[in-house]
């Protein structure tokens, strides 16, 4: 660098730059920005280098990394994109955890609305029940599944689910409809109807297999121990199902499963 190229004091950098004196005290510290030179008496003095090192750590703040992972980044070459990438894919992730966490949350809040609009004065059985399969819910799948599955919501997206949602409704009330009527699980119809049913609960699956039997697994459990409840509050949202319907729909549509594989 020329003798005559700009330097900076600290307090002269810190006003260029917008950061607090104590944050480059802070930096120095750390080996993140250190000035590069010193005067006779001691003082610092920055030099343009300094100066764009100090611009490239607050970007990288901005994006949300940590200080040691700032430090990761600007170890390497200028030109080394591989570890910023990296890190940058790793709070992407994060973040897409963080929306499909809160997307799940909405959802929650949404449904213990709809409870609220129904009539002008909540039923406070009906709300404490819709608070108990939450609690009944999160019991069976562990966090990591419910994020699994609030990202896959994401991804759907809200008009997808809201679809699927209704397909749901109306596969249930075709299946009473039959197993009212008596209809053989062999019958083409309810064959149909099963593998409709497959169908949709594989398009609210994630793609990975590992984590696809282990959701599959917790909501066997889940709807083993608790098949009466969960039906029940179902019920009471639905005016044409009874409590004892989807169980029995269900069994149905498993039935009508094991007959369309036996007979592979």
């Amino acid at each position: 660098m020329s003798e005559d190229a700009r330097r900076w004091t600290i307090g002269e950098l810190a006003k260029a730059s917008g950061v607090t004196v104590r944050t480059l005290y802070h930096y120095d510290e750390i080996g993140l920005v250190k000035p590069g030179e010193r005067t006779a008496s001691g003082h610092r003095r920055y030099t343009e280098a300094d100066l764009r090192r100090l611009y490239r750590v607050r970007a990288l703040r901005g994006l949300g990394l940590s200080l040691d992972e700032i430090a990761a980044v600007l170890s390497g070459p200028e030109d080394d994109l591989g570890t910023l990438r990296n890190l940058l894919g790793a709070q992407l992730a994060e973040i897409e955890i963080q929306s499909a966490r809160l997307g799940q949350l909405k959802q929650q809040i949404s449904g213990l609305m709809w409870l609220m609009d129904k009539s002008v004065m909540p039923d406070a059985e009906q709300f404490m029940a819709a608070l108990e399969m939450i609690s009944v819910y999160e019991t069976y799948f562990a966090q990591e599944l419910r994020d699994h599955l609030a990202k896959r919501r994401v991804e759907l997206g809200d008009e997808r689910l809201t679809g699927l949602r209704a397909e749901w409704m109306g596969l249930v009330r075709e299946t009473r409809e039959l197993l009212l009527a008596g209809t053989p699980v062999e019958d083409p119809r309810v064959q149909e109807i099963s593998a409709r049913w497959e169908a949709m609960s594989a398009a609210l699956q994630p793609g990975d297999e590992q984590v696809k039997q282990q959701l599959t697994a917790a909501g066997m459990a889940l709807w083993r121990d608790n098949s009466a409840g969960l039906s029940e509050e179902i019920s009471r949202q639905v005016d044409w199902l009874e409590a004892g319907d989807l169980p029995a729909v269900i069994d149905y549509l498993q039935r009508a499963r094991n007959a369309r594989e036996s007979g592979e």
